[in-house]
């Protein structure tokens, strides 16, 4: 069983870029390699499927070892509607992304920061917390006291 080194290299560099592009801050990267990362997935399954052979469904005096496994092309076509659903789902962010904030590039949150590095978050009380809807106006958070949680 012998794999083309072409097919290796191609596989190598569409993981490569799909991860670089995985970690950059716009989301449309973010698709983009995932949609990479997804066809090296595709490729890597397919080269180690094996040598090519007959199919599985065929005259009856073909031997076992002279056929194609049908699995792994099974899993190919499960990963495409796999990574065809997860795209689309994508795109449904990015849309909604661009359409609340006109960009698609996220930012970090100011709160979130700070509580990254321990640090609380000084002068606010439940009361005063707000939330954004897509209209852009504030709304009050209902926050539950600590005796209504317990």
């Amino acid at each position: 069983m012998s794999v083309s080194l072409v097919l290796l290299a191609v596989m190598a560099v569409l993981y490569a870029c799909g991860v670089y592009l995985l970690l950059e801050r716009s989301m449309t990267k973010v698709l983009l390699g995932f949609l990479l990362v997804g066809n090296a997935t595709n490729l890597l399954i397919i080269t180690m499927a094996g040598k090519a052979g007959f199919a599985p469904i065929v005259a009856p005096g073909v031997d076992a070892d002279e056929m194609t496994d049908p699995l792994p092309e099974a899993l190919i076509l499960t990963a495409i509607v796999i990574t065809f659903a997860v795209s689309a789902f994508l795109m449904a962010l990015i849309y909604r992304s661009w359409r609340l904030g006109t960009q698609d590039r996220l930012e970090d949150d100011v709160d979130d920061v700070a509580m990254r590095r321990g640090e609380s978050i000084q002068g606010e009380s439940h009361d005063e917390l707000t939330s954004d809807t897509e209209f852009n106006d504030q709304t009050p958070v209902d926050v539950p006291s600590e005796e209504e949680s317990s």
